[in-house]
């Protein structure tokens, strides 16, 4: 008898080629170049800020685009196809456009057996599309995603990247519901939420308010704060050999 196993979750319904604009208007190439020179004056080498650059082109267009690739490539001095081999190794850069809000649901092993499957499963049948696709008002692109080192508090989701904890499918609806009427929504922890678009030129190098951002919970402390009530320290920090 044979027996088939599916290692890893649904595969990625993102294109092998990239769509949209070719180049980029004067105007927008402009004032992309002066923020693109403030990035790479940050680093020894030119190369060094292709990743932030990356990050800039698609806060402009909300996915890596032909026009973005080529833009890095020129502020760089790379080519066009070393740029993709990058923008494509690297799942936070898109290659579609991708909504206001991208919200991921953990579906690997613990946040899958806690809830997670029945949550993307819930989202799903609400929105009305299946993971990979963006609702038809462009508030919403849903995705399932790998672990994102957040299993203390299983099962979780994540908008634009940041984390909302202990989840249900009735949290998770209600949850969406918010972001796509325009209500004000909190995660767990990290920084306050923002749009796709804007937490890309973030992680860009041009950071939002931070005055509110939430430190770790106390299930991710756990660990700390035993070892200092036990006074433990790991080999090799303390003047050890």
């Amino acid at each position: 008898m044979t027996v088939f196993l599916q290692l890893g979750g649904p595969g990625s319904d993102e294109p092998q080629r990239l769509s949209g604009r070719q180049s980029y208007p004067p105007e927008v190439h402009a004032r992309l170049q002066a923020d693109a020179k403030s990035i790479i004056d940050r680093y020894p080498h030119a190369r060094s800020a292709l990743l932030p650059l990356l990050h800039l082109v698609q806060a402009e267009d909300s996915y890596i685009t032909p026009a973005g690739i080529e833009f890095c490539a020129e502020q760089v001095g790379l080519t066009g196809a070393e740029v993709m081999a990058v923008a494509t190794f690297y799942s936070m850069y898109r290659r579609t456009p991708t909504g206001d809000y991208l919200v991921g649901v953990c579906t690997n092993t613990l946040c899958a057996i806690m809830g997670g499957d029945a949550i993307l499963e819930a989202l799903q049948d609400h929105l009305g599309i299946h993971a990979g696709q963006t609702t038809d008002d462009g508030r919403i692109t849903l995705e399932h995603v790998e672990c994102n080192a957040a299993c203390d508090y299983a099962p979780v989701v994540m908008i634009n990247w940041e984390f909302f904890d202990n989840q249900t499918p009735s949290s998770a609806r209600d949850l969406l519901d918010k972001l796509r009427a325009g209500e004000p929504v909190t995660p767990s922890r990290g920084a306050p939420l923002c749009t796709f678009r804007e937490t890309a030129r973030c992680l860009a190098g041009y950071p939002q308010d931070q005055t509110d951002a939430h430190t770790a919970g106390a299930a991710t402390l756990a660990g700390l704060r035993i070892a200092h009530e036990k006074d433990m320290a790991a080999r090799g920090l303390e003047g050890e050999d």
